[in-house]
Parts: structure tokens; C-alpha cells; sequence
């Protein structure tokens, strides 16, 4: 292997290194991947089973029970032959389309987005060929076939996905991750995947850069302490001490040919190689990867708020506020009299919010505290917990101001109910960042800023991603995250998720 001098010190030619790779590498070959071998080949037993009773399903709707040999179109071909026909090339389309690639399995969207595809390639080109040659295959057997089986695919993807996490929130069918860059790079990365297990990586170790020395030896993360291999050989050999299945370099990038060399190290070990770039919070539709003389560029779109994604938006809001007063009514009427016949106070809380640019205006909410809340706010004191903060984000479970029947509607969010009239008013949207409070978050202006590009919402992303249970800086991170990458699938899943996150009460107080 060549040799570079930013290596020098890690020993890439050590001789004991190079006897462990080889070692290591008869080891790894024909063994698959642990987790990812095991649920690759349910879901490929799965989506046989789905497509042909897909198949079968519209056969027997289309054609009857004793038709197996009835013509199934102008080739006079059976139409058993023809569902069998149909189903091969369905599941052929599903390899095509790489519906089972180790990378995106389990991922969720990515994965969704290639079934869907697959599925309409396969009818889109049948539809083709029946115009172009006049096949004259029966419309009806594949209008029940297509949509049946497409579903059945999505409902099977998401539940593998759903069982997958909750494998991983017990620390199971995970990937053994190695995470090599400084400590100011790497420790973010190490933190956020130790935060949410369900990603599928347990990090096993630190490596630092060549070049680069640490009389550490540990970093607490959590409940859990990552060792840190600043002195070994090689990359390589800190993935065989790490037992690491996986090795993600983070920002600074190392030299081209440090990443090139650590490839062709560790191919043979059946070790992935991901690299952090240090672009943060970026969604993928914003991203794209260029080639420019041989050298891999990163393109990254401006956030964009164009008119017909603001129409589109609009009318979403429109049907949700006015879909949940309607149906809410009788529960809002009950709340409301409620809460007067508790303290003989009013029933609503108004209080000035700040919205898209700057606007002030008044937001709405069911009253969940004394009518002397305000008078007596700084008698409670920030809370921190677990390593929790907030102060920003002024909100405590063991608040004393909060009465009964406020401690009630907050559990189940009917609090937040009266604010579908500041959808109505447009002065909120349904789904935003939380609107702050005139004169929050002053210490950090560059965050207040980016949040009025958008309106405020009743619900969001850091809601549904933990509501009250999150840190500040998470908080702050995830309003970012949806401001620079909102999109309307972005909200319509969030507001998906905020109703399985209200039915659990989780964070809510």
C-alpha cells in the first residue's frame, strides 16, 4: 500500500497490523452481515408472499374461481400463466429498483419512495406494451393487482421498519459504528447517535485523525462510556480492538487519500465507510453530489419558499383547522366550562407571541394556570434534569401555577385546541416552530432570525420528536432543521407523528 506522509506515526505499514487484516479478513469473507443478512431475507420472503397474493387476490376477482385456464388476453395465454407471469416481473422490478439494498433497508422514505417506484414501473410498462402491441390484458384484473399489492408492500416495509426499531431501542440489530475525526467533530455525531439508538448505530470507539495524539483515553456520552483508540496502528486496527462493523469519518475531511487508502484497508472486512461532511441539519432534496475533474462537490440549494408551496400550505391549514374545530367542538364547550366553574377565571389565555417577520400578534389557548400566572412566573425556577435545560423554552412539569384541569388538558393537548383560530386568522400556521414569547431568545439572535422566515405552528418538529422531554439545544436544532427544510411531506408526516405523540402523552405537561 502507498504510502502518504499525513500518515506518518499510524504505522500503515506495520507488519502486526497487516497480519491482523489478513487474519480478519478470511474471517469476514463468507460470513454475511449479522442483522442486516436476517432482515434482508424476511423482507425479500415478505414481498414474494404480498405479491402473489396480490396476484392471486385479482385473479380471483377478476376471473372467478374455476378460470385458471380462461384467456387472460389476445395471446390466448392462460390467466394462471399470466399471474404467474405478472408476479416474477413484479418481483424482479423489486430487485431492479434495489428495494433490498442493505444501505436503505429499514430507512424508511428512501425505501418507500423505491417499492413505490418499482410497483408503478411495472404497470406503467405493461400499459405501454398493451397499447403499443394490443394485448388487450384485462384492465380490471390489474386495477385490483396494482393497488392491492402496492399497499400490502408499504404496510409490510412499515411494519419490518417498526419492529426494527424497537430491536434497536433495545440495543439490538445495530451496526458496530467507529467514528474517526477530532474530538470537536466527532463528539456531535457520537452524542446524537447515542440520543436515538433506533438510527441503527452504536458507537464502539473514537479513532483520532493521523497526525493527531490524546492522553484521553474515555469520553462520557450519556450513560455510556466510548473508549478513544488515539494511539493505534491503523484505522484498521482500531476496527478489529472496536470489533466495529462500520467507520464514519466526521468534518475536517482527512486528505483524499487518506479516505481512499482507509477504502481499499477495509473492503475486504465487510466494513462500511461513511463520511460526516459537516453540512448540518441539511435534508437530502436540498443536497447533491457533483463530480468536478474527479473530485466529489456537494451542492447545496437554498432554502425555498416559492408562492405555490406557500398555496399549498395554505389550504392545508385551512382543511386541518377547520376539520378540528368542527370535530373538537363538543370538547372545546366542555373544557371551557370546565375551567370557569374550577376558579370562576376566564376560560382563554391570550398572550402576545411573536410571528413571520416579526409580526406580533395574540395567540390563543384554553387557560391551564392560575388567573395570577404572570404575577408570580419567576418563582419557578428553570428547571434542569438528566441534563435538560430550559430557559428559552419556559415550560415546567412541577409548575405550582398549574391547576387541575390545566394539568389535564396539557397531558392530552386540548390546551392548545383554540389556537386553530390563529390558523383561521393567519396569523399561525398548523404546522411551524413554536412561537416565542417577544424578547426569548434574544441571546441567540442568528435562531430567532431563521424562524421568522416561517409562521409559527401548533405543532412542529421538536414536538413530536420529544415535546417538553427535549434538551434547549435539541430544541433550538430540530425549529432550525424544519425551517431550512420544509417541505409539505415534512408537515404532513409531522402531523402524523403529533397525533401518535398526543395519544402517548409523551412530553406533554
Amino acid at each position: 500500500m502507498a504510502h502518504h506522509p499525513a500518515y506518518d506515526g499510524l504505522g500503515w505499514d506495520s507488519e502486526r497490523t497487516a497480519s491482523k487484516l489478513r487474519s480478519a479478513t478470511s474471517e469476514a469473507r463468507g460470513r454475511p452481515r449479522s442483522w442486516v443478512h436476517g432482515y434482508v431475507v424476511r423482507l425479500a420472503c415478505s414481498d414474494v408472499l404480498i405479491v402473489a397474493s396480490a396476484v392471486a387476490v385479482a385473479q380471483l376477482i377478476r376471473f372467478g374461481a374455476d378460470s385458471a385456464m380462461a384467456s387472460a388476453g389476445a395471446l390466448d395465454a392462460p390467466a394462471i400463466v399470466v399471474s404467474l407471469a405478472l408476479a416474477v416481473t413484479w418481483i424482479a422490478a423489486l430487485r431492479l429498483f434495489q428495494t433490498l439494498d442493505r444501505r436503505i433497508v429499514g430507512s424508511g422514505p428512501t425505501e418507500y419512495s423505491r417499492v413505490a417506484t418499482a410497483c408503478f414501473a411495472v404497470f406503467g410498462v405493461l400499459a405501454i406494451l398493451d397499447l403499443l402491441f394490443r394485448l388487450n390484458i384485462a384492465r380490471g384484473f390489474l386495477a385490483v393487482a396494482l393497488p392491492l399489492g402496492t399497499f400490502g408492500l408499504f404496510v409490510s416495509r412499515w411494519a419490518w421498519r417498526q419492529w426494527l426499531r424497537r430491536q434497536r431501542a433495545e440495543a439490538k440489530n445495530t451496526d458496530q459504528l467507529l467514528v474517526v475525526g477530532d474530538m470537536q467533530s466527532a463528539l456531535p455525531l457520537v452524542k446524537r447517535l447515542n440520543r436515538k439508538p433506533t438510527l441503527g448505530y452504536e458507537v464502539v470507539g473514537l479513532c483520532l485523525p493521523p497526525g493527531q495524539r490524546t492522553a484521553i483515553r474515555e469520553v462520557e456520552v450519556g450513560e455510556r462510556t466510548v473508549p478513544v483508540y488515539g494511539g493505534c496502528g491503523s484505522i484498521g486496527d482500531a476496527v478489529l480492538r472496536s470489533a466495529a462493523n462500520a467507520v464514519a469519518l466526521t468534518a475536517p475531511t482527512p486528505v483524499q487519500e487518506f479516505v481512499r487508502e482507509l477504502s481499499w484497508e477495509l473492503e475486504d472486512l465487510d466494513v462500511d465507510v461513511l463520511v460526516a461532511p459537516g453540512v448540518a441539519d441539511v435534508a437530502g432534496p436540498r443536497m447533491m453530489m457533483r463530480q468536478v475533474d474527479g473530485l466529489p462537490l456537494l451542492h447545496i440549494d437554498k432554502p425555498r419558499y416559492g408562492a405555490s408551496q406557500r398555496l399549498l400550505k395554505t389550504g392545508l391549514d385551512y382543511v386541518v383547522a377547520l376539520t378540528a374545530l368542527t370535530l373538537m367542538a363538543p370538547v372545546m364547550i366542555t373544557t371551557a366550562i370546565a375551567i370557569k366553574a374550577y376558579d370562576g377565571g376566564p376560560a382563554f389565555f391570550r398572550h402576545q407571541r411573536v410571528g413571520k417577520d416579526g409580526q406580533v400578534f395574540h395567540v390563543w389557548k384554553f387557560r391551564s394556570m392560575r388567573p395570577d400566572a404572570d404575577a408570580i412566573k419567576y418563582e419557578v425556577p428553570t428547571e434542569e434534569s438528566d441534563g435538560v435545560t430550559r430557559s428559552v423554552f419556559f415550560k415546567s412539569e412541577n409548575d405550582p401555577r398549574i391547576t387541575p384541569v390545566g394539568r389535564f388538558i396539557r397531558r392530552t393537548s386540548i390546551d392548545e385546541l383554540p389556537q386553530f383560530f390563529n390558523v383561521l386568522t393567519r396569523d399561525m400556521s398548523v404546522v411551524g416552530p413554536r412561537p416565542l414569547v417577544p424578547g426569548e431568545g434574544s441571546e441567540i439572535p442568528n435562531f430567532v432570525e431563521r424562524r421568522l422566515l416561517v409562521k409559527p405552528g401548533i405543532t412542529g418538529l421538536w414536538q413530536v420528536s420529544g415535546r417538553s422531554d427535549l434538551a434547549e439545544e435539541d430544541r433550538i436544532r430540530l425549529d432550525l432543521i424544519y425551517v431550512e427544510n420544509w417541505s409539505m411531506m415534512q408537515d404532513l408526516s409531522i402531523l402524523w407523528r403529533t397525533v401518535r405523540a398526543v395519544l402517548a402523552k409523551d412530553g406533554a405537561y
